[in-house]
């Protein structure tokens, strides 16, 4: 049933395409590209989430496994390799990212309506299309580039916060020069609430509108994972039958994802991992049990050659003989969020953590009002008394003889990728706390935001011997050694609880002992021969 529609298909791609008067267009119930049929097969591989050394390599096994288009913003290399593009060029991408890819700076002002018309966010995107649309115009189609398509805005119907919103963005994109096909994506249910006049593809095939192409713009066989949840499974039979139901009904298809990469550092959004079932894992390999899939994609085309697999290596497991406490690593009269701490420029703090500091003269009831965001370690001096959190907003405080010190270490744990709530993402204190109802004023705050320069400026060069097991928050050090040609490889953090892991300057991202990750993968790039800091 596929493969008439395919072998045409052969001669739809960035090297064969000779007349490029004619793009990607609606006809009937089917896509057209150059005047043919075309059915798009396409994945979505998030360049944020890979190491830049293996993009070519990702995108190859991309073409590999049969598919003719990807969705993301790997463009010049894409047409290289033989891919078409759709892009989405946001501002707001979603990508269960913090925020959805906005700037958390955004927040600093108390009124902004994100994903609006509002004049602040339009100023903006203005200013954020105005550099990047030049860029991507001389790359589409009908200037002999791989763009065949720009999805406006992401799932707009499901938030649709402003009628007008929509439009603006469709001219803010058309008036720079956007000439390709544009597109919208959105759930069957909130189909009329977020679609432009110029197509409008959706996720579910139920609601279909008369005689139009259906894209399955985010076809996905399993929901994230969570912290602290079980790992989600897929019935692998039950999704070849919906693939090939969509094929067999003409439908083109987005695979969300492709490559689910990795959450390096604080990039993922509302503490999620970011676990959708790929085609290939995080760090780059066919998965065995995806094969039935790649032998259907690629079915009445050409096997292209697959690329080799990356090399991995076990090494020796680290000791991190070195530690200096959070206390001495250490040196604004009211609580402030974290968006409005006046470092980078002015810009605030996206992410890390803030030490908020108040001397107290009793102890008694610590009352949060769920004025804290996300889950705050309390200590009274370097005595550790426990953790509040969006389910715990109270905690008892000691009384001592004499007045000592009140230490709440904030962390952020990922603002909302997506949903109604995303104006209020503001992180750290974001209000009033209280003992025995009253408000705690004249804090001493600290930004940890765990920055290369924060890393490299902030902390003393004073590393002591690990001798006994740290009390409280630390920072620890160690070195990796390697041979001449080291190889991505794997950190397991047994007997460890929370926190975050660098390596050489680089934020691999969190770990916790709450699952269900049990390890970071540590790209063979970011390492070097002989000594590494961890």
């Amino acid at each position: 049933f596929l493969y008439p529609c395919r072998i045409n298909q052969v001669y739809l791609t960035p090297f064969h395409v000779k007349n490029h008067n004619v793009g990607l267009k609606v006809g009937g119930s089917s896509f057209t590209l150059d005047g043919s049929p075309f059915l798009i097969i396409s994945g979505t591989i998030h360049y944020f989430r890979v190491p830049r050394e293996y993009w070519r390599d990702r995108l190859l096994q991309l073409k590999a496994c049969g598919f003719n288009t990807l969705t993301t913003t790997f463009i010049s290399m894409a047409s290289e390799v033989g891919l078409w593009v759709i892009l989405c060029p946001g501002p707001y991408i979603g990508s269960d990212l913090d925020l959805g890819s906005l700037p958390s700076w955004l927040l600093q002002d108390p009124k902004m309506k994100l994903r609006t018309t509002y004049k602040g966010f339009t100023k903006a995107v203005n200013q954020y299309f105005n550099e990047l649309i030049p860029k991507i115009v001389p790359l589409q189609y009908g200037k002999g580039g791989p763009i065949i398509a720009v999805q406006v805005e992401n799932e707009y119907g499901s938030y649709h916060q402003d009628k007008r919103y929509m439009t603006y963005i469709k001219k803010a994109l058309v008036t720079r020069g956007i000439k390709v096909l544009l597109m919208t994506t959105d759930d069957g249910k909130e189909l009329k609430r977020g679609h432009l006049k110029h197509g409008t593809f959706f996720f579910t095939p139920f609601p279909v509108l008369g005689r139009t192409p259906i894209l399955m713009m985010v076809y996905t066989a399993s929901s994230l994972d969570g912290w602290g949840t079980a790992h989600n499974n897929v019935d692998s039979h039950l999704f070849m039958k919906e693939i090939r139901d969509m094929f067999n009904y003409s439908f083109s298809l987005n695979f969300y994802m492709f490559h689910g990469g990795t959450n390096f550092g604080f990039m993922g959004g509302s503490a999620s991992l970011d676990s959708y079932l790929p085609m290939i894992t995080s760090y780059g390999e066919y998965l065995i049990s995806e094969w039935p899939y790649l032998l259907f994609f690629v079915a009445g085309v050409p096997m292209p050659q697959r690329p080799g697999l990356i090399p991995k290596a076990i090494y020796k497991s680290l000791l991190t003989p070195y530690y200096i406490s959070l206390w001495d690593a250490i040196s604004s009269v009211k609580p402030v969020c974290m968006e409005k701490l006046s470092v980078n420029q002015g810009n605030g703090q996206s992410s890390g953590y803030i030490l908020y500091e108040v001397m107290i003269s009793t102890g008694g009831l610590l009352t949060t009002k769920n004025h804290v965001q996300d889950r705050d370690q309390v200590f009274l001096d370097e005595d550790y008394l426990g953790v509040l959190d969006h389910s715990t907003n109270q905690l008892t405080i000691p009384t001592k003889m004499d007045i000592p010190t009140l230490r709440i270490l904030v962390e952020n744990q990922g603002r909302l990728a997506y949903g109604q709530d995303i104006n209020k993402e503001r992180k750290g204190l974001i209000g009033g706390i209280y003992l025995n109802n009253s408000p705690l004023r004249r804090f001493k705050i600290y930004s940890l935001d765990m920055k290369t320069k924060f890393l490299k400026r902030d902390l003393p060069n004073i590393w002591k011997p690990v001798s006994f097991k740290p009390r409280g928050p630390a920072f620890f050090l160690g070195i990796l050694r390697m041979g001449n040609y080291p190889k991505d490889t794997f950190i397991k953090m047994e007997g460890w609880t929370k926190g975050v892991i660098f390596i050489n300057g680089q934020n691999l991202g969190r770990y916790w002992n709450v699952g269900p990750q049990e390890t970071l993968y540590l790209p063979g790039p970011w390492l070097h021969p002989g000594s590494n800091e961890v």
